[in-house]
């Protein structure tokens, strides 16, 4: 698969984890521990981050490197929304992931920074 369509595809997939991340909250509960939410190379986009299959050119770009601490900080974000919700804490965990929030700001950062990444692969 490209480089930009990894990129696009992995915006979606942590979108999606902060429906996961709210459906913990609601029923205490989640498929994930929360040692496996913090681990930034265990997620697919993560894996590929990680991986072999990204340019030697690509892995030393400001980008790459950008994206790459932006992933780490927001699977260590995740993980402590989780560890909250998990341990019953609902409202620190709504006040964790809600609007200018560690979490929230690195997310946004994240996306944000992907795309700029995935835009410089013209």
């Amino acid at each position: 698969m490209k480089l930009r369509n990894q990129i696009t595809k992995a915006i979606g997939a942590h979108g999606f984890w902060k429906k996961r991340l709210m459906s913990a909250i609601e029923s205490g509960q989640s498929e994930f521990t929360v040692d496996q939410v913090a681990k930034d190379d265990a997620c697919e986009f993560g894996k590929w981050l990680h991986g072999a299959s990204i340019p030697e050119e690509l892995t030393g770009t400001a980008d790459f490197e950008a994206c790459r601490e932006l992933h780490a900080a927001l699977h260590q974000a995740a993980a402590e929304v989780l560890r909250l919700a998990v341990s019953g804490d609902r409202a620190a965990a709504r006040a964790a992931i809600g609007t200018d929030t560690k979490f929230t700001n690195l997310s946004s950062a994240l996306t944000l920074r992907m795309m700029q990444w995935a835009a410089s692969m013209r």
